[in-house]
């Protein structure tokens, strides 16, 4: 079955087809390292993991890149305000370097504690200077920039399509309504190249450049390193729904410019992580960390497997009642689990079909999760659901691969009582149910009532 997305660029879900296949470019927004990215950032990159999976499970052979944004990251899409590091470096009483070292770690420890893979190449913006200011000179020869006081600047009206992915209407385009009034731009969607340090201040990031010393708008660096290790028209490339109305839609503008070619084929997005219905971000100042999960003893996987429980293009609202109850899900997953004995073999044709199923369409995990409890509800042998459990869990990322069998020796004594709390159930005598399920926990086992039976695990 073919691999279907829904394709931005298009509006619509199509089969996925790579330029060369089976080989795959793809390219991921990665983090702007000023602070510990929050749960919406994780949201996103749970969606890219998801995505990446479901690739190399489809068969194919997958480079993956995902970029740091250590430098030029403004606080205002209008190429306005301070630059994202110089005001953590402030914030923390260190300098610009040490805090991109220091939020690099930490989301990388981020990615390993939800099970997010790793991509195949890290492109750090600082490392690029060079291949960012060709590209600029690039653009300057093919008449697509002009200079202000305070920078260089891409002049979007020289470029016909632009605004084709967000679907923008240029001419409602109103300085102040999509940017803040900068009287300097001839237009108002036009976006910085690059940026001239203060005259009045020296900023701890900045380069000599052919027309000043300064730094590279954050745009400019998507193209640059997506280009340089990907090529200059590559498959596919994801991101937060955020990015579509200018991030994404100014790295087309300055790529196919400098090109002439087409950028990406395929345009990945997925959906905001709500809080109290509202958007979570840093700006708002209500963003939780996995360090908040943490403190509530909460799982990662919880929040991985609550990210999954929705599907990538809608919205999800995050509460910690949720949560909660998503962590008690988990924990029921990994008792069922750990209750399949047997050494894993052939699995179960049928659910795996319906499985692969759901994730070549457009990646519908809500649906995928479905499955993975239909089989494990199943009266089909335990190998073989576990055998079935370990090749979905290649796209889910939740470690039930890893579940050791429980080895449960239960005395002859409680199997009784389990036998006699069954007929007691039949019969409808829920008093003495009840009393024969203290006996038993008081003996230190567990017991559930599921749609299949008594299940009894360790207490």
């Amino acid at each position: 079955m073919p691999l279907k997305l829904f394709n931005t660029l298009t509006r619509k879900v199509e089969e996925f087809k790579p330029i060369n296949p089976p080989h795959v470019g793809f390219y991921a927004c990665g983090p702007t390292v000023y602070g510990r990215a929050h749960l919406g950032n994780l949201r996103t990159y749970l969606f890219v993991d998801v995505l990446h999976r479901t690739l190399e499970n489809s068969g194919f052979d997958v480079d993956f890149v995902m970029n740091i944004t250590d430098v030029g990251h403004l606080t205002s899409d209008a190429d306005e305000g301070e630059d994202k590091m110089e005001k953590g470096a402030a914030r923390d009483h260190v300098s610009v370097w040490d805090v991109a070292k220091k939020y690099t770690e930490l989301f990388k420890e981020d990615m390993q504690e939800l099970h997010i893979w790793e991509p195949d190449q890290w492109l750090r913006a600082t490392d690029n200077i060079p291949e960012q200011i060709a590209l600029i000179e690039r653009l300057e020869a093919e008449g697509y920039t002009y200079k202000t006081s305070d920078g260089v600047y891409f002049d979007t009206s020289k470029f016909s399509k632009y605004g084709a992915l967000a679907k923008l209407n240029l001419k409602g385009q109103k300085a102040g309504a999509r940017v803040a009034e900068n009287q300097e731009k001839r237009n108002p969607t036009d976006f910085a190249l690059w940026k001239f340090s203060p005259r009045d201040s020296q900023r701890q990031m900045e380069w000599e450049s052919p027309w000043g010393i300064g730094f590279p708008g954050w745009h400019l660096e998507c193209s640059a390193m997506s280009m340089k290790a990907l090529g200059s028209s590559f498959d596919l490339h994801a991101g937060g729904v955020d990015h579509i109305p200018v991030h994404h839609t100014n790295e087309i503008a300055q790529s196919e410019a400098a090109t002439g070619k087409p950028f990406v084929r395929t345009w990945v997005h997925g959906e905001f992580l709500l809080i109290d219905d509202g958007k979570m971000s840093k700006s708002l100042d209500n963003t939780y960390t996995l360090e908040n999960l943490e403190e509530k003893k909460l799982s990662p996987l919880a929040f991985r497997l609550y990210c999954l429980g929705a599907h990538y293009r809608s919205k999800l609202n995050f509460t910690w009642e949720a949560l909660a109850k998503t962590q008690k899900v988990l924990e029921d997953l990994h008792q069922r689990i750990a209750a399949l004995d047997g050494a894993p073999n052939i699995g179960i044709r049928k659910y795996e079909e319906k499985f692969f199923a759901a994730m070549q369409n457009d990646l519908n995990t809500p649906q995928a999760l479905a499955v993975l409890w239909e089989l494990l509800k199943s009266n089909e042998p335990a190998a073989a659901k576990r055998a079935s459990v370990v090749k979905m869990d290649e796209i889910l990322g939740l470690g039930l691969a890893t579940i050791e069998p429980l080895v449960l020796v239960i005395p002859a004594a409680i199997q009784k009582l389990v036998a006699e709390r069954e007929a007691a159930r039949k019969a409808k005598d829920w008093a003495k149910s009840d009393e024969l399920r203290k006996q038993i926990e008081q003996a230190g086992f567990s017991l559930k009532d599921t749609a299949d039976g008594q299940v009894l695990g360790k207490g």
